[in-house]
């Protein structure tokens, strides 16, 4: 990748990696439901002028049911649960457990899309993310069953990232990817406004959370998407992947500096398990070279659809290996 690429590269990992830290900062002063209403807000309030402008939403609008249950199952489910999780965890925690999101894929694959089904190395992968999960949920937090019930709230959130992956696949295959997520986030914004505004506390948020929130929106929900178009144009949708297994240590990272959030042995074996098999059930062991430019445009961007990255990133990693094999 160019020095361009590498530095798009590494600020859209160190923006998801900060989303949790952004949530961990909003619940001081303000509810689940208010922080994911504002932050979806303030996405869709970024994209949408951006998707007019490209005319996104012109074939989108005809199917509004569709969009509604994409925005519910990808955005209003997964970032209420996450947010409520982030109750009882560390945010550093949330982000490694989110990425098990490819590991859900490979799990349900075989009864929702025969074709993403894993065996072999995938299948190992599972079976190393799942030992990962236990870990974490197991030994890191085994001592605590408030937290435990917050972790396990963060992975149902990344199965509802799996399951959006592949409704996106098979519904939206040629949508625009900038029309679609202003479509979900403008959905989301509307599903939580009734609960954002009965769980909003009596006060009005301090300006330290208020303004995480406002970054969370604008930048992780929403320039985040702008980047990740950049960076499939500049280097190719399936290096664009990779990010999905970097933005967990800059989530790691933030949550020690900034929240002097504890880190301890087992978090870290979790983390490189959860990784390690998420890589491998996506498809992993790239090969140098494997993967022509060519191959990588011809991929269907669509599926980059995804704020938090993990979902999409897994079908563009194969969707870029079956490019490829067709085109050599």
């Amino acid at each position: 990748m160019s020095r361009r690429a590498w530095a798009q590269f590494l600020v859209l990992s160190a923006v998801w990696g900060a989303s949790y830290l952004f949530i961990k900062i909003g619940l001081r002063d303000m509810s689940a439901a208010e922080i994911v209403c504002v932050r979806t807000a303030l996405a869709a309030l970024v994209l949408w002028p951006l998707a007019l402008q490209r005319r996104a939403i012109r074939g989108l609008l005809r199917r509004a049911p569709e969009i509604v249950l994409l925005g519910t199952i990808q955005m209003a489910a997964p970032f209420i649960l996450i947010t409520l999780g982030e109750r009882h965890i560390a945010s550093s925690l949330a982000g490694i457990l989110v990425a098990a999101a490819p590991i859900w894929i490979a799990l349900i694959a075989p009864v929702l899309d025969p074709e993403e089904s894993s065996s072999g190395w995938k299948l190992a992968g599972i079976v190393t993310g799942i030992v990962g999960v236990a870990l974490l949920l197991g030994v890191d937090l085994g001592g605590d069953s408030q937290a435990v019930l917050g972790g396990a709230m963060v992975i149902v959130a990344a199965l509802g990232y799996a399951l959006a992956g592949l409704f996106i696949k098979r519904r939206f295959r040629d949508a625009d990817p900038v029309g679609l997520v202003a479509g979900t986030t403008l959905t989301a914004a509307i599903l939580t406004l009734p609960a954002a505004i009965a769980t909003a506390p009596s006060g009005a948020p301090g300006a330290g959370p208020l303004a995480a929130v406002i970054a969370l929106g604008v930048a992780g929900t929403g320039m985040a998407f702008v980047l990740v178009n950049l960076l499939i144009a500049t280097a190719g949708p399936a290096k664009m992947s990779l990010v999905a297994y970097v933005s967990p240590a800059f989530a790691l990272v933030y949550g020690v500096v900034f929240l002097s959030e504890e880190v301890s042995v087992g978090t870290l074996v979790g983390l490189a398990l959860i990784l390690f098999g998420s890589w491998l059930a996506a498809g992993g062991r790239l090969r140098g070279g494997a993967r022509s430019e060519l191959a990588a445009r011809r991929v269907d961007v669509a599926a980059a659809c995804e704020p938090n990255g993990g979902a999409h990133a897994v079908l563009l990693e194969r969707r870029a290996e079956r490019v490829d094999r067709a085109a050599s």
